[in-house]
């Protein structure tokens, strides 16, 4: 599929996804937001990637924000943008594959939530992050007051959020907002060598992994039940038992796709 504003490399089973505005800091336009609603969407067209990584293209930034040019707008159409890029990132967050940020720079507004969106987060030395909307008379609109506090805490994202400040790469990683912090250019670099080792596991075990973590923050009590479904899945899974017999052998397993 062609997109407008995405550079897409497959390359070991990992797909790297450049966000390509790099005029605009990679702001999010209606454009770009429906190309990673397209994608995000339609992964399953991918069947060899493993793995995602989502980055911006240039140094600069990541996502610098929503582009402000497209934000004249009435309360119904505002609700709808809302809405698709609600559904656009809650389709990152429900990838059966894992997706990491990594983080070139500035990562403000929509480009912060879009982090979050991902599974992990590396942020490079000189990235910037915040939510500035409450400067412009806003507030975030795609889950940002709902995934932030998910990461860092009640208070201290009220705090991000109601002052609408900037933070740096090494105060990311001191609250938890981001995994690990690597020195500038090196992002993508420390983005494969995260994702290499993870799809190196089974891919049926990953899934039911990113599937259970994310029913946490929807349903607690159903998480649990449905962990015990899904670690009966996983037991008789064609996976589980080269994993076993590979540890009895004291040999590297061979997992595939159960």
């Amino acid at each position: 599929m062609d997109y407008k504003h995405l550079l897409i490399n497959i390359s070991s089973q990992i797909m790297i996804v450049r966000i390509n505005r790099p005029e605009a800091l990679n702001a999010i336009n209606s454009a770009l937001m429906t190309d990673l609603n397209q994608l995000f969407t339609g992964l399953d067209q991918y069947p060899e990637v493993r793995g995602v990584i989502l980055t911006g293209a240039g140094d600069r930034a990541f996502v610098a924000g929503a582009d402000i040019k497209e934000f004249i707008l009435t309360q119904e159409d505002g609700e709808e943008r809302s809405s698709f890029g609600h559904r656009t990132f809650d389709a990152i967050e429900s990838a059966h594959v894992p997706v990491i940020a990594a983080i070139n720079g500035f990562a403000l507004g929509g480009g912060c939530e879009l982090a979050m969106a991902c599974h992990m987060r590396i942020a490079g030395e000189k990235a910037k992050f915040g939510q500035p909307e409450v400067n412009l008379g806003l507030i975030p609109g795609y889950g940002g007051t709902q995934r932030l506090p998910r990461l860092v805490g009640k208070g201290t994202a009220m705090e991000i959020l109601l002052s609408g400040k900037m933070i740096d790469a090494s105060g990311a990683k001191r609250i938890g907002l981001v995994n690990e912090v690597v020195p500038a250019g090196t992002e993508v670099e420390a983005a494969e060598k995260m994702m290499t080792a993870i799809i190196e596991k089974a891919p049926g075990a990953l899934s039911r992994i990113l599937e259970l973590v994310n029913l946490h923050y929807v349903d607690q009590a159903a998480g649990f039940q449905k962990e015990r479904n899904l670690f009966g899945v996983s037991m008789a899974s064609e996976d589980a038992a080269e994993g076993i017999q590979a540890f009895v052998e004291k040999r590297k397993p061979q997992f595939g796709r159960d």
